[in-house]
């Protein structure tokens, strides 16, 4: 009976071990990338499920001002779609129209066609300038958003006076109407603007932050008393809540697309990466300057500095490369031997034909044109094999 042994294993042929040792970052990275995105989902899912959502009891919901409101008669209806805002524009109704920024143009205009003149209240939560300039003319949104904070109204509006200090900011708001109400300023510019209607009844409301009509909100300083004043001069209480999935929201020809949605702050700051980043890859790319060369602080051996440089070209796949090497080397240390000069060592006209002179082959030319000026070698078994044949022969090239 005749037992196998097993080759030890080669550079060319890593062992299982070898294979995970060197994929174990990659595969540890992934896994660590799995688990954080897993993590955040599951963090993030209770989170923010009905922001400024009246039926929502999460933190950042408002169902608390719409019950107090039904303690004060107030009926309030929940509509996702521009058809049905538009048809609640009545004079007994309050219509509130959360972040006005995601409406379309076209939707902006038809939904201001639709309560300029009904003469009921409208509330404009967080109106920014992609909205403000179609829903409240006059009224201009200021760029520079000011930060959640503690205001007072220093302004004659009635319900702003009797509330008093509340947890108004974001977005600011300037006004060329004088008949306007400019409540609440930071920095010298109102985060509460009441514009009046020009038929004489109505009016509408800029409110530059949601935050006094949030849960976790409601009960701090004047914010449930200015809420209540604000929603609650009419019977009814229309809340919308703009939704991409509205049929309205179809984009026609010219109109926004999802890049045209997105603040302007993040195209910038995107922008600003991608001019970093290349500037990074410029910067490593920098050349260091000519090589200077040094001696050794220690004598390496021949073989150990062919073995490293064999496993380099092994990790990097480059077979091409390390069959070249292989027979640029082989080429030079046989054109003396055929009596070629070494300057024409590479040019097979010149090569070939001496050595078949010297190996007395007439019919060698095309085995010696393949073997020292072929293609590269298709495997790393193809690559151990074209070793061994330039070895063979050189050593026949020598033989006397």
């Amino acid at each position: 009976m005749t037992t196998e042994v097993p080759l030890p294993s080669t550079s060319a042929s890593p062992t299982a071990r070898q294979v995970w040792t060197r994929a174990r970052g990659v595969v540890l990275a992934l896994a660590l990338l799995v688990v954080a995105a897993v993590v955040i989902a599951v963090a993030r899912s209770g989170a923010q499920h009905g922001e400024l959502d009246p039926r929502s009891a999460d933190p950042l919901g408002s169902r608390a001002v719409a019950e107090l409101l039904a303690d004060r008669g107030v009926d309030t209806r929940v509509v996702t779609t521009l058809e049905e805002a538009a048809a609640a524009a009545k004079p007994d109704t309050t219509l509130l129209v959360a972040v006005p920024d995601l409406l379309t143009h076209r939707q902006q205009s038809r939904l201001h066609s639709a309560f300029a003149d009904s003469g009921g209240r409208t509330v404009l939560v967080s109106a920014g300038s992609a909205s403000v300039d179609r829903l409240a003319p006059g009224v201009v949104a200021d760029p520079a958003t000011s930060f959640g904070s503690t205001l007072d109204p220093v302004c004659s509006l009635p319900a702003a006076r009797t509330a008093g200090s509340a947890d108004t900011g974001g977005i600011r708001y300037t006004t060329t109407r004088p008949d306007a109400d400019e409540c609440y300023p930071s920095e010298r510019l109102a985060t509460l603007v009441r514009v009046p209607a020009a038929s004489g009844t109505g009016d509408t409301v800029l409110l530059g932050a949601p935050d006094i009509l949030l849960n976790d909100r409601l009960d701090e300083h004047g914010n449930a008393s200015l809420a209540l004043q604000l929603l609650g001069p009419h019977p009814h209480l229309v809340w919308y809540l703009p939704s991409l999935a509205d049929a309205s929201a179809a984009p026609e020809e010219g109109e926004r697309d999802f890049f045209d949605l997105l603040p302007s702050g993040w195209i910038w700051g995107t922008a600003q990466l991608f001019v970093a980043a290349a500037l990074a890859a410029l910067w490593r790319a920098r050349r260091l300057g000519p090589l200077v060369p040094e001696e050794l602080p220690v004598a390496i051996r021949a073989s150990e500095t062919v073995e490293g440089r064999a496993r380099l070209y092994r990790k990097a796949n480059a077979r091409d490369r390390a069959a070249t090497a292989l027979r640029s080397t082989t080429r030079t240390r046989l054109a003396p031997l055929a009596g070629v000069p070494v300057s024409q060592a590479h040019t097979p006209e010149t090569l070939l034909p001496a050595l078949s002179t010297r190996l007395h082959g007439d019919g060698q030319a095309a085995l010696l044109h393949d073997l020292l000026f072929g293609p590269p070698p298709g495997d790393d078994a193809a690559l151990t094999a074209l070793a061994d044949r330039l070895d063979a022969l050189e050593r026949e090239v020598r033989r006397p």
